[in-house]
């Protein structure tokens, strides 16, 4: 399955990284992230008592600083009169989401390989928030990795789903296979994903925007998927491609 996306991206602090919006500033403040938080000088209302009175709780500093000023750290960003700066993204390991699948029942873990998007990483993080996905596996190479721009997009999800980055995804997916996952990718041709069989250990691969999977990767899924179109586009966002695919497991569960 091909996607079709425009390419965003933004810069990050060295050593440091900021977010920003209402929703993932206040997430990253209840996760205990935040180092220093701006405030738009001049905005007033409740979001800014409710996000100061956690700073404040959280112990983090205060800037109140123009808008001018804060469009600038953002690369001219929407970022709703909140930017706050950060430790580094702590990245999970892989024996941390195996765990945490261990406990839950029909896990789903969601591999990204390639994904180059922030938008389409912060998107589907917010969905694999909302349909209880145990952990996202990312590449450290050639592909996207969390950046503000993904918390923005994500709403503060990033503070909730484990991401793993790993140097090998496909000594990754031998390691999900030995831990009893069953691997599927997502091409035009495959099975229907009204026909997918989605109980046990599933691990779910997303491919590149242009690419789809790439191709060793593709060697070791066990079954690929498809979603029917009967439109003229003939392909899907990568984002709500995931959102299609991660619902279905979602309604599967319930």
């Amino acid at each position: 399955m091909s996607y079709q996306v425009s390419f965003c991206y933004n810069s990050t602090m060295e050593h440091t990284d900021i977010v920003y919006g209402v929703h993932a500033v206040t997430e990253s403040l209840r996760a205990n992230t935040g180092n220093k938080l701006y405030i738009q000088d001049d905005l007033r209302g409740k979001n800014v008592e409710t996000i100061k009175q956690l700073a404040t709780e959280k112990k983090v500093s205060i800037s109140w600083t123009p808008k001018k000023s804060l469009s600038e750290m953002v690369d001219g960003a929407v970022h709703q009169g909140f930017v706050l700066r950060v430790a580094e993204f702590a990245y999970a390991e892989l024996s941390q989401i195996l765990k945490k699948a261990e406990q839950e029942d029909n896990p789903l873990i969601l591999i990204l390989d390639g994904l180059n998007d922030p938008h389409n990483f912060g998107s589907i993080l917010r969905t694999a928030d909302a349909t209880n996905v145990s952990g996202v596996i990312i590449p450290k190479h050639r592909a996207v990795g969390v950046t503000p721009v993904v918390s923005k997009t994500s709403t503060g999800a990033v503070a909730h789903v484990p991401i793993a980055r790993v140097t090998n995804l496909s000594q990754t997916l031998d390691t999900l296979k030995e831990a009893g996952f069953w691997i599927f990718g997502t091409d035009m041709n495959g099975t229907s994903v009204h026909k997918w069989n989605t109980s046990g250990k599933l691990a779910l691969i997303i491919g590149n925007e242009g690419k789809g999977i790439s191709p060793n990767i593709k060697k070791q899924v066990d079954e690929m998927i498809t979603i029917p179109m009967s439109g003229h586009v003939q392909s899907l966002n990568a984002s709500v491609a995931a959102a299609v695919l991660m619902y279905e497991v979602y309604r599967h569960r319930k």
